[in-house]
């Protein structure tokens, strides 16, 4: 079986078709966060190191790093911090090792930026997975001998020098290329995860059932592990965990060994818990004046005011559970178990106590 192994100096993630589908965290990107970037920018790291222990805690056992950031102010003081070549390195060493400051799980390296790329594996500790390498020269001739002088896996993204095409054959030869092309530097498939690239459902109707197939055939033509964006499935689309809590169990069945996803449902915010409150207020619902706002939020559905496991974690530990990779059930029983119990990674019940049988 093809196995692909990602290490941290005390933790191992096994990437392969006979092990629980391996969720690697997304939320370390500063790409579309403006706070994130603002504080980065400030050289404040704090909730980076959040972000990482959240996602750990629901469920993540690859964290993704990525340094694409743009440092607007900066930038207008020094024209250099226009040029990410300049920016990520060194940016790219800081949130690895802030990172590895709080938590031991294995890291995925993710920049489109070479030297940031070398920067992160130099600070990694342990066999990071490199995100990424494509089908275009450039990007082979730049990424595959860090690739080879780094011993570590890769990502491979299965569009070349033409784009990408939605033509599943066209991707699946993208990704043959790469993976040939990996051989002549040495490495081997099993280093080799391949991301077929999915479209959103809501402007390809066939997105889905094309990357079910890329799928099988990765697996039975060439060998390899698969990952993807896993949200990308239901971009523009209403109600998109709906669609995303289908598309992950339906993407393992044919194949796919893992998701660069975000595990954390987001804790509920000040301005929603407000307007609830208004609501129920307005609707004459009297509660206790000292009710606890996690309380409220449980009584009422509206998630918690904590971080914990998403719905598309639910998804994949039921379907772990279903393909036979959680012996006994282990994983989705503590999973379930009431918040008391369940430690951090527990959903719990409503209310936290028994039903009694009437």
């Amino acid at each position: 079986m093809t196995r692909t192994i990602v290490e941290s100096p005390t933790k191992t993630a096994i990437i392969g078709f006979d092990q629980p589908f391996t969720v690697i965290g997304e939320r370390i990107n500063p790409t579309g966060r403006k706070i994130l970037n603002a504080e980065l920018e400030a050289g404040d790291f704090s909730r980076v190191q959040a972000d990482a222990l959240a996602q750990v805690a629901a469920g993540a056992t690859i964290l993704d790093i990525n340094s694409g950031a743009v440092f607007s102010n900066k930038m207008a003081e020094d024209p250099r911090y226009a040029d990410n070549n300049f920016v990520e390195p060194d940016l790219m060493r800081q949130l690895v090792e802030k990172v590895q400051e709080v938590t031991d799980c294995p890291l995925c390296i993710d920049s489109s930026v070479p030297g940031a790329l070398e920067a992160g594996l130099a600070a990694a500790k342990g066999r990071p997975l490199l995100n990424s390498v494509t089908g275009e020269e450039e990007r082979l001739e730049l990424v595959l001998p860090l690739v080879k002088k780094y011993n570590v896996p890769v990502v491979a993204i299965s569009n070349d020098d033409t784009g990408i095409s939605e033509d599943p054959e066209v991707r699946f030869a993208v990704a043959k290329k790469i993976v040939e092309r990996a051989a002549d530097f040495g490495i081997p498939a099993y280093d080799i995860v391949v991301d077929p690239l999915v479209m959103p459902v809501g402007a390809m109707g066939s997105a889905g059932l094309q990357v079910f197939e890329l799928n099988k055939r990765l697996r039975n033509e060439l060998g390899v592990n698969t990952t993807c964006g896993a949200s990308n499935i239901s971009f523009g689309l209403p109600n998109r965990h709906g669609i995303n809590n289908a598309f992950l169990p339906m993407a393992m069945a044919t194949g796919m060994t893992s998701a660069i996803m975000n595990p954390v449902a987001l804790p509920v915010g000040p301005k929603k818990l407000a307007e609830k409150k208004a609501e129920v207020e307005a609707a004459g619902i009297i509660l206790p004046a000292d009710m606890e706002d996690e309380a409220f939020c449980q009584m009422f559905g509206l998630g918690s005011t904590k971080p914990r496991a998403g719905k598309e974690m639910e998804a994949i530990r039921a379907a772990n559970f279903l393909t036979n990779n959680d012996e006994g059930g282990a994983e989705w029983i503590k999973f379930n178990k009431p918040a008391g119990d369940a430690g951090e990674g527990g959903r719990g019940r409503r209310g936290g106590g028994r039903r009694r049988r009437a």
